[in-house]
């Protein structure tokens, strides 16, 4: 049976995140702080395959996207046993955002590993945050490459999983190593809106 996906956070990541793992069959359940009523227009325009839900009914996928503002982390904690599950970490540490778009102090952390605290046990792996949506929606196929999703953890098993569903979508990967390592994917660090292309 083919994985399931639950995405908390419906914004412009959760949104086009949700569309490439529908449009490659995948079934995916999306999940905001309004609740799933506040959702039909979104899953009206997603396709069948992905469902509004609640935040805990979200979290009961297979895998877990994390794609919530950085201010909400804190809902995260009580809403399922995140003990083994596999979280796909999207967020990005903005506690203001445009025009200044201020980052939180994270104390020399990378952002992941604070969010790690927040969902004591999981395999945590950062993807999905360094490409503006509107790059991130576009066909991952361009030209005779693909284009290029990185990826970090501490867990292998987890980046396998990861990296499949990734590839899966239509993507390449690049592994960075630890979750640690995920310093470098960033506001303000180097991979921060690189857009890639695999040959």
């Amino acid at each position: 049976m083919k994985t399931t996906f639950g995405i908390i956070g419906a914004g412009n990541i959760g949104k086009t995140v949700a569309r490439h793992l529908a449009k490659a069959g995948y079934a995916v359940a999306i999940s905001n702080s309004k609740g799933p009523e506040s959702l039909a227009g979104v899953v009206a325009d997603l396709g069948e395959s992905v469902k509004a839900v609640t935040a805990q009914e979200a979290a009961q996928a297979d895998i877990v996207i994390l794609a919530l503002p950085w201010a909400q982390l804190s809902t995260l904690t009580g809403l399922t046993d995140w003990s083994g599950k596999v979280v796909i970490d999207a967020t990005n540490h903005f506690v203001t955002y445009a025009p200044d778009f201020k980052l939180a102090d994270l104390n020399g952390r990378a952002s992941s590993e604070v969010v790690q605290d927040f969902v004591p046990g999981a395999y945590v792996v950062k993807a999905f945050n360094t490409l503006y949506f509107k790059v991130l929606e576009l066909d991952p196929q361009e030209g005779n490459g693909k284009r290029v999703i990185f990826i970090s953890g501490d867990n292998a098993g987890a980046k396998v999983e990861v990296k499949n569903a990734i590839e899966t979508i239509g993507f390449a990967v690049v592994d960075l190593g630890t979750l640690a390592a995920s310093k470098i994917q960033q506001p303000n660090e180097a991979l921060a809106s690189l857009n890639l292309i695999k040959l």
